[in-house]
């Protein structure tokens, strides 16, 4: 049977899907550093790792580092999403507003992120409010993209069907535009999380002011401690699939009135 078959006779156990990858680089981790398979520093046992994240645990400068870096990435979202949605829904329901705009938006997105991190630390220094500028503008971009795409792929059978209803403003916004182009919109909000969170990290390595996962990782490098540097990574991975399951699995919930009935005018 074709491995691309949907109906497998024998399907990997949901519990174990997704573990294959990781266990086998865990193995061939500690089969290297068991067997000195190199004599390079950077290769440290995993038991070395796993005390590192026990003391990091008991002192709690994980919980400190941790919290410092998520607070400043629900923040800068928050931010972001909020501008992201207003200025979406700006440009695509105003073909006025685009054509003023959309030029100047259109040249700002093509400069990279890490790009704008000399003008914010000029402007808001090294600290916490740089951080969440740089996070706001890595949160903005994908939100009003795909905003702006819903409202304007909304079908035109349901525009039609609107016009026949006669929809005042507040309908068309709320019972048309807004419920059809929810998928785009979620869509963009579960990027913008995303991103945020990458920049989380880039912002902490580029603005080293303050606490952070990132700045943890940033001790290890200048210290040579190869452990806490690998502890800090697979705290960043484990922050960042569970980041995207909560978003995935909210994105689910609140799209799952388009599987159970169709629009309600």
């Amino acid at each position: 049977m074709s491995f691309l078959h949907p109906e497998d006779k024998h399907p990997v156990p949901k519990v174990l899907r997704g573990w294959v990858l990781p266990v086998a680089l865990l193995a061939l981790w500690w089969l290297a550093a068991r067997y000195h398979w190199t004599t390079s520093p950077l290769l440290v046992p995993v038991g070395k790792v796993w005390d590192t994240a026990v003391e990091q645990v008991r002192s709690g400068e994980l919980w400190t580092a941790l919290a410092a870096s998520l607070r400043r990435d629900l923040i800068g979202f928050a931010i972001g999403v909020s501008a992201g949605l207003a200025f979406g829904v700006a440009f695509g329901l105003s073909r006025l507003f685009e054509r003023m705009i959309g030029p100047t938006f259109h040249t700002l997105k093509q400069i990279s992120l890490f790009a704008w991190i000399p003008l914010l630390s000029v402007w808001f220094g090294l600290g916490d409010a740089a951080k969440v500028a740089f996070l706001s503008l890595a949160a903005f971009f994908p939100v009003v993209l795909n905003t702006f795409e819903g409202i304007r792929s909304v079908p035109g059978e349901l525009i039609e069907a609107a016009r026949v209803l006669k929809f005042n403003r507040r309908q068309w916004l709320f019972k048309l535009i807004l419920p059809a182009a929810s998928p785009s919109i979620l869509a963009g909000i579960h990027l913008a999380l995303i991103y945020a969170w990458l920049a989380t990290l880039g912002a902490e390595y580029l603005l080293v002011s303050g606490k952070g996962i990132g700045n943890t990782m940033i001790d290890g490098r200048e210290l040579f401690l190869m452990d806490l540097v690998i502890f800090g990574v697979i705290v960043v991975g484990f922050v960042g699939f569970a980041l995207n399951w909560l978003a995935a699995r909210l994105e689910r919930r609140l799209l799952a009135w388009r599987g159970r009935s169709v629009a309600q005018f």
